[in-house]
């Protein structure tokens, strides 16, 4: 299932959050109303973790981690590396990373076996990215865009890239990835994926713009609701019906 949400009066959520099929990170300072939604969904199954980057709020768009690990910018503080630390479940790796570009989850794009990279990511990011979130890495563009983070998203069952992505350049990464991916929109035709969007295996978290269209092409690509965390098949996502029906007469 995929849920609308906004912090305070954005909806790029992406950009303040980061979640995984192990933990969810979530930039301090926003609504209660924010943090409810994912506490809501997500605390029965994994750790909810308020936290900053260097004193930053844009936590989704400074760090980039899958299950086995979280990779954080070299402008993390001690004090908030000891804070995610403790907050992490214990087989998960957390390691400070020195690197120029440092919006990490803006250069990086990455499940739990692969990552598509930056083509100017330094050789010692990618060797740390390999070891703390044990993935295989592509240098990749996305649509000629070299922000491969911002313009795509992509789970272990599948992935969303920007718009302008071409067919053969989609059944290219698609077999890199090994996982189908659509290209789409977000938030009402934004094509900042990596913003306004975020997901793991069984939920997705999207802004409260994104039409009914967008979600139904979000939930299909990405699988969520087919399945819940027991692997029982849900009976049907009334929310979605809801939605589309206010879509339509709004």
């Amino acid at each position: 299932m995929a849920v609308r949400t906004q912090f305070e009066s954005s909806n790029d959520i992406g950009v303040f959050a980061r979640i995984t099929n192990a933990y969810c990170l979530v930039g301090i300072g926003g609504s209660e109303n924010f943090y409810s939604t994912f506490e809501s969904e997500l605390s029965e199954h994994i750790p909810v973790i308020h936290s900053s980057i260097g004193d930053c709020r844009i936590v989704g768009r400074l760090t980039v981690g899958n299950r086995h690990g979280l990779l954080v910018p070299s402008s993390t503080t001690d004090q908030e590396l000891q804070h995610i630390r403790n907050s992490l479940p214990d087989n998960v790796r957390l390691r400070r990373c020195e690197e120029r570009l440092s919006a990490l989850g803006n250069v990086i794009a990455c499940n739990d076996y692969v990552a598509l990279i930056h083509p100017d990511l330094d050789k010692e990011t990618e060797q740390i990215l390999t070891d703390t979130l044990n993935v295989e890495c592509f240098r990749q563009t996305i649509a000629d865009r070299v922000l491969v983070g911002s313009y795509s998203l992509f789970t272990n069952q599948g992935g969303l890239v920007h718009p302008k992505t071409s067919v053969q350049e989609q059944e290219e990464l698609s077999s890199l990835l090994q996982v189908p991916l659509v290209a789409g929109t977000v938030n009402r035709g934004s094509d900042v994926i990596g913003a306004g969007l975020l997901a793991n295996d069984w939920m997705g978290f999207c802004g409260l713009d994104t039409t009914a269209h967008e979600i139904s092409v979000i939930e299909s690509v990405f699988k969520l609701g087919q399945h819940n965390l027991t692997g029982a098949t849900t009976t049907g996502n009334t929310k979605t019906i809801k939605d589309a029906l206010v879509d339509a007469l709004t």
